[in-house]
Parts: C-alpha cells; sequence; structure tokens
C-alpha cells in the first residue's frame, strides 16, 4: 500500500478533473479511483480518489482544492495518512472497478447513427 489515500469530492465532472489533473501535476500520486454519487448537495458529485507518499498526496489535494475551486466547487476532501489495512482493502475494490469498467467502456460497440452529422441522421 501507499503512504496516503486522498479523497476531493467536487461538483460536476468538470471540477474533478480540474482537481485531478492539478493533483497530478502537483505531485507523484496515482489515481486510485473515481465515484460519481448523484444527489450528494442536491447535486452530482465526482470524488477522486488519490494515492501516494504523505507530503505527495497532500500536495496533490490541496493543489487540486485550489484548481477545482476556481472552475467549480469542491464539497469536501481529507487525506488519510497510512491508512488501516483495511482501508487497503477498499482501494483494492476501487482499482478493480476501474479496470473493469475501462475495459466494458473499450469494447462498447458503436452505434449506427455515431460519427454522422444532424443531417444525415
Amino acid at each position: 500500500m501507499r503512504s496516503a489515500v486522498g479523497l476531493m469530492e467536487a461538483i460536476g465532472l468538470t471540477s474533478a478533473m480540474a482537481a485531478l489533473d492539478a493533483a497530478c501535476k502537483a505531485a507523484e500520486v496515482t489515481l486510485v479511483g473515481l465515484e460519481k454519487v448523484i444527489g450528494a448537495g442536491k447535486a452530482v458529485t465526482v470524488t477522486v480518489h488519490i494515492a501516494g507518499e504523505v507530503a505527495a498526496v497532500q500536495a496533490g489535494v490541496d493543489a487540486g482544492v485550489a484548481a477545482a475551486s476556481k472552475s467549480g466547487r469542491i464539497l469536501a476532501y481529507h487525506v488519510i495518512p497510512r491508512p488501516h489495512e483495511e482501508v487497503e482493502k477498499l482501494i483494492q475494490s476501487f482499482k478493480k472497478d476501474q479496470s473493469t469498467n475501462a475495459g466494458k467502456k473499450q469494447n462498447k460497440p458503436k452505434s449506427s447513427t455515431q460519427g454522422k452529422s444532424s443531417k444525415e441522421k
């Protein structure tokens, strides 16, 4: 397990992606999961889960929160240094879910109308 886990909960995908981009540029962190929740704070939120060394995760979360706050809103953020081994199991399940979902999206067949202009449909 890495030394820390960081979480950033943003309203909307744009803010979440801005947070992730800034976190990855600011420090050596790894994305371990994304979770979409409908209805949190009366909006759709995306929670970004990152991992790495404690100082790197803290720097990444700080940079991510600052960047996402410029383009949208952060509901919550937190860094868990040296998480318990039970948390490691949860992180591993996030990683499995991410890889499974990525594989499904890549193998998704294209619809017959995809790539056509509105006049052609």
